[in-house]
């Protein structure tokens, strides 16, 4: 695909993505994470060409007027899109597939400091809610989606939706969309509130049981 090719197909999914989107040129001018973007396609360039420094210079000349910082050596594939985007770090040895979404706050963080893969690949199709932390060299299977100020530090199978701190995998259907909509925070199930329940309910029936065994206490 071409330079310009590329281009347009960028603009086409922040229409996609984000309903607050009115024209190309407010999209031109006004989206951090599209500059984002394209001054890490040229420092990922550079990167690639030997030319570490310069590169790690424009990726923070990106982060000054940003606020996103992608390191260059970050491997990003096509239709990616940050959503107001101040606060996102991406680190060295990311790999993010396509039709990747994330929004404002997320970190994909390192927890090694060796010279080896130790940032998260993140597949296809995947949406990853405001605020969330995913750490280490885990795998984001395609299509899944990570709650807002979720805490992920394993693996997480395609098709599931994780929540929580730490994160907990909760298995759904494969969504029908593939645009942040789609990742309806007050509609996701909270595995730890969901425990508390079980316990209310079994503490219940414990004292109902009690109270029908010794009815005069």
């Amino acid at each position: 695909m071409g330079f310009f090719e590329r281009i347009k197909e960028d603009i086409k999914t922040v229409f996609r993505e984000d309903p607050a989107a009115r024209s190309t040129v407010e999209i031109i001018f006004c989206y951090p994470g599209l500059h984002a973007l394209w001054f890490h396609r040229i420092s990922n360039w550079l990167w690639r060409k030997g030319l570490k420094t310069f590169a790690r210079f424009l990726s923070h000349i990106s982060r000054f007027l940003t606020e996103i910082e992608i390191h260059p050596g970050a491997k990003i594939g096509r239709r990616f899109f940050i959503d107001h985007g101040a606060g996102v770090v991406v680190g060295e040895t990311t790999e993010i597939g396509d039709d990747v979404l994330i929004y404002q706050g997320v970190v994909l963080g390192g927890t090694s400091q060796e010279k080896t893969k130790r940032h998260p690949t993140i597949g296809d199709k995947v949406v990853i809610g405001a605020g969330a932390i995913l750490l280490g060299p885990i795998n984001i299977g395609n299509c899944a989606r990570v709650g807002a100020g979720s805490v992920v530090i394993n693996d997480v199978p395609q098709n599931s939706t994780v929540v929580g701190v730490p994160g907990r995998v909760v298995v759904l259907k494969t969504p029908k969309k593939v645009s942040g909509v789609d990742l309806d925070h007050n509609k996701l199930p909270d595995p730890i509130i969901e425990v508390v329940h079980r316990l209310e309910k079994r503490i219940e029936n414990l004292e109902n049981k009690c109270h029908e065994n010794h009815p005069g206490n």
